[in-house]
This record gives structure tokens, C-alpha cells and sequence, in this order.
């Protein structure tokens, strides 16, 4: 796919744009239309001051649209505008959330309302950047359902989060950074040991630039693929190493129930853990099968009860629109044996298909994954059914290459938010990652400013660089430096 747009370059969100209509397409953006002649696929936005012109041309079947230029908006708004018109008449798709193609779409619609007003928010968001009134509704849910919780951070604040990189084994739609234990038992031990080093470097570093602790997260990968032991000796140091006082919540993943035992949850119990998820993404046997999973829906089930019969009281599970093999009364099928099971959170995500994946190589799966409407009824399904069930929406993030466009939504009863999700998924604080694969996001309390940190992806490079991990952990003092001192 060549994309090729005159006199300026807005390649960056046009090539969004692109990835929204045709997300296995491979895109190449050109300065020279020559380059672009013998390509079976071109689009052409051509801009002067009154219009801008889209041609798109793709197995020899063409399409040029002229739209007229709106003197109030730049050029970027213009071409883009034009760019997402023409594709959806192209494709006879017009995507519920519009144009918009970030990550955090209930952030940008907050930041509209504090600059603009409710009212201009909502009308931006309706006329300029084309998002469907249900899509519009969820945001406004989620963002009146947020404001106790952010009303309530201090400049001071920060999150915590543990990674874990390790899971049984690699399911087929997963693009995380994540070791299978059948091939990386062996990195374990040290692992954790490397890990508790990094813990206490960084609680040293918090308490050097003044930071308090609000909420800590350890996920992964799966958390409980580490023994009751290991759990046990993460979770204390964290604990004994960082004020714990001002800490509202701790949530570990427990994820996977082939990694669930009593031992284990006994150990997080103990730990004083506040919070875990217990994920079946699906509660259909053959569905577990098609995504590599080695458990049944039942264990998914037993697993549960057994959290509740060790007085967990703050439960979340995962589900995923969208798995191979899975229609739409399969999936009704798991919502609804999940809302009889009464957790405190349930998460449904669309399926994604990452580069990374396994599944993302598989052409059968491309074209299941494709199927836009049958995504669009899952997830339509999910939002009727969990409001009927007394689950508000809390936060909510979007992803490329998500079937039907969709998102992932966060629903929880009243008063069960977590708010570690709130304030990551929304970048509202800092949040400071200790463990392969984590990446630290440093929040200027003062401004809109954020900087990231990146720890090594895997383990074993985590492992053989891990003095480069404590160096780079200094610059969160370096930073909040900065912050204050631009503030005076």
C-alpha cells in the first residue's frame, strides 16, 4: 500500500488512518509519486487552499473524491478528515470511533472537556472526529466514573508496577513479552532474586525525590507461575521496602488457573493482596484449545470458587471477543456463566493481532479476524448485558489491529475500581515498573509532559545487564527535578 500526500506530510496520522481500513496491509509512504505507479494499491491526497483531493485505487478498481477545506481547522485536520471520508465510502465502513486512532480515546475526550467544556467536547467528538453516539456514551460513563478516584491523586503520587514475564505457555494471540516455564524454568530463581534488587533501588529512589505510594500492580505474563515461596518473597519486599501507608491497593494476576493452587493464593492472602485477577478469557473448552491453553473451563470455575472460599473479595476476569472458533452464542455462553460467578470486575477485550502473535502468520485467522459485525455484536452483547448486572464501565484503551475496531473495557461494580487501571491506561500519574519487559511513565504533575523509561524486554537480558537497569532508574529523581524547578 503507497500512500502519497502533496506539499505537506501528515504521514504519521494518515498512516493510522490506513492501518484502520487495511491492517494487514504493508505501507509505505512515498515523496515521489514515480515511486508509486506499478503498486496495485495507491492512495493520493492532493491539498490546495480550498480543497483537498483523495484518490484511492486498489486492484484496479478507483475512487476520487473531492471535499471542501474547513477554514476554521489546519491542514493536518483537512487532509486526515478528507483521507478517513474516503476510505469509509471506499469500503462502505464507517468505524465507531471515528477517526480516532489512539491508544486513550476517554483521556482525549477528558482533556476536550477541561479545555473546551462538555458540551464543545461532545460536539468535537460527534461532528469533527465522526465517533458513533455509543461510543460517545461510554466515554462519558467511564470519565464520571474515574473523577473520585483522580479528584483524590497528590503531585506526589505514583503507582507500582511488578513484572513477572513468565507464563506456562505462549497463547497464540498473545504479543507480550512473556517466557513459556516449559523452556525458561531455569531463569526463574534468579530472576526474582535480580528482581528484589530492583525493588529496593527503586523504593530508595521514590523516597529520595519524595514519592508516595498510592497503588502497586504485579503483572506479567502470569504472576502465579512463581511458587507460593518466590510470591511470597516479591510481595514483602515490596512491602518492606516502600511506605505502605498511603498504598489504597495491591493486585497480583493470578491469570491463568493451570498456575492457581492453595499454596499460592494462601500466600498472597497472608501478603495482604487487596485485589487479583483470575483470567478464563473464554469459558468454551475448544476455544481454550484453539489458543494454546492447557486448562479446562472448569478448573477457570474451580479456580474461582476456590479464591472466594479464601475470602477474596475483590476478583477480576478477562474475557476476549474475537478468539478463533468462537460465535457469537459461544461467547453469551462464557459472558454469561462469568456474571453468574458474580466477580467484582470483568474485563472484555477485542481481540488483537499482533505482529508478535503467532496467530498474526495464520491467513485463516487474518480472515476470521476480519469479520467486523461479529465483533461489534460481542462487544454490543457485553455492554447490555454487564450494565443489566450492576457493572459500571471505569477505563478503557484501544489497540491497532483490534477486530471490529473495538476496544477493551474495564467493568466493575460500585465502589471495586482499580484504580492502578485508571491512572495507567489514562498516563493521569507516574507509574514506575521494576522487572523485564516494564516500562516506567514519568508524569509531570505541572504539565502534560511525559517521559518513559525502558527496562530490557527479555529476562535474560534483563539478567546480564542489570546494572544498566539500576542506571537507568536514577532518572526518575533526574526528572522530578526538572518538574519543580520548571515550576518556580
Amino acid at each position: 500500500m503507497i500512500l502519497y500526500i502533496s506539499h505537506s506530510f501528515f504521514d504519521y496520522e494518515a498512516g493510522n488512518l490506513c492501518r484502520l481500513f487495511f491492517p494487514y496491509e504493508k505501507l509505505k509512504t512515498v515523496t515521489d509519486l514515480n515511486e508509486a505507479k506499478d503498486d496495485n494499491f495507491i492512495v493520493k491526497a492532493f491539498y490546495n487552499e480550498e480543497t483537498t483531493t483523495v484518490s484511492v485505487i486498489k486492484d484496479n478498481t478507483a475512487s476520487e473524491k473531492i471535499y471542501k477545506n474547513d477554514n476554521n481547522k489546519d491542514k493536518e485536520y483537512n487532509v486526515t478528515s478528507a483521507i478517513y471520508k474516503s476510505f469509509c465510502e471506499f469500503c462502505s465502513y464507517y468505524p465507531s470511533w471515528g477517526m480516532l486512532t489512539g491508544i486513550h480515546p476517554v483521556k482525549l475526550f477528558i482533556e476536550h472537556i477541561d479545555k473546551f467544556g462538555k458540551v464543545e467536547a461532545e460536539r468535537i467528538f460527534k461532528e469533527e472526529y465522526f465517533v458513533s453516539e455509543e461510543k460517545l456514551s461510554i466515554c462519558r460513563k467511564i470519565a464520571s466514573v474515574q473523577k473520585p478516584s483522580t479528584d483524590k491523586l497528590e503531585d506526589n503520587d505514583f503507582s507500582l508496577y511488578i513484572s513477572i514475564p513468565f507464563c506456562p505457555t505462549r497463547c497464540s494471540y498473545c504479543s507480550f513479552v512473556s517466557q513459556s516455564i516449559e523452556k525458561h524454568k531455569k531463569l526463574i530463581e534468579p530472576y526474582v532474586e535480580a528482581l528484589l534488587m530492583e525493588i529496593e533501588e527503586t523504593a530508595g529512589i521514590t523516597k529520595e525525590t519524595g514519592l508516595r505510594l498510592v497503588t502497586a500492580y504485579m503483572g506479567g505474563g502470569t504472576p502465579t507461575t512463581l511458587n507460593a515461596e518466590q510470591l511470597k518473597r516479591v510481595i514483602n519486599k515490596v512491602k518492606e521496602c516502600f511506605d505502605m501507608s498511603f498504598c489504597r491497593e495491591f493486585t497480583v494476576e493470578a491469570g491463568r488457573p493451570d498456575t492457581i493452587d492453595e499454596s499460592k493464593l494462601l500466600a498472597l492472602k497472608e501478603c495482604g493482596i487487596t485485589r487479583i485477577s483470575i483470567n478464563p478469557q473464554t469459558l468454551q473448552d475448544k476455544v481454550l484449545e484453539n489458543i494454546g491453553r492447557k486448562h479446562t473451563a472448569q478448573e477457570v470455575v474451580d479456580a474461582f470458587i476456590l479464591a472466594r472460599s479464601l475470602c477474596f473479595d475483590n476478583i477480576n476476569m478477562d474475557l476476549i471477543a474475537g478468539l478463533e472458533g468462537d460465535t457469537l452464542e459461544t461467547f453469551i455462553d462464557t459472558l454469561d456463566k462469568v456474571v453468574k460467578l458474580n466477580p467484582e470486575n470483568v474485563t472484555v477485550h477485542s481481540l488483537a493481532l499482533k505482529r508478535s502473535a503467532f496467530l498474526f502468520h495464520d491467513e485463516d485467522v487474518k480472515s476470521y479476524h476480519q469479520n467486523k459485525s461479529l465483533a461489534e455484536k460481542m462487544i454490543d452483547y457485553s455492554f447490555i448485558k454487564l450494565q443489566e448486572s450492576e457493572y459500571l464501565p471505569y477505563y478503557l484503551y484501544r489497540q491497532s489491529r483490534m477486530i471490529g475496531n473495538q476496544e477493551n473495557t474495564g467493568w466493575a461494580k460500585i465502589n471495586t475500581e482499580c484504580e492502578y487501571n485508571i491512572y495507567t491506561m489514562d498516563e493521569t500519574h507516574t507509574v514506575i515498573a521494576c522487572g523485564a519487559g516494564g516500562v516506567s511513565k514519568i508524569k509531570d504533575p505541572y504539565s502534560n509532559r511525559l517521559e518513559r523509561i525502558f527496562n530490557l524486554k527479555y529476562p535474560n537480558e534483563y539478567l546480564q545487564r542489570f546494572n544498566e537497569m539500576l542506571e537507568r532508574k536514577k532518572e526518575v529523581k533526574v526528572l522530578y527535578e526538572q518538574f519543580r524547578q520548571w515550576l518556580h
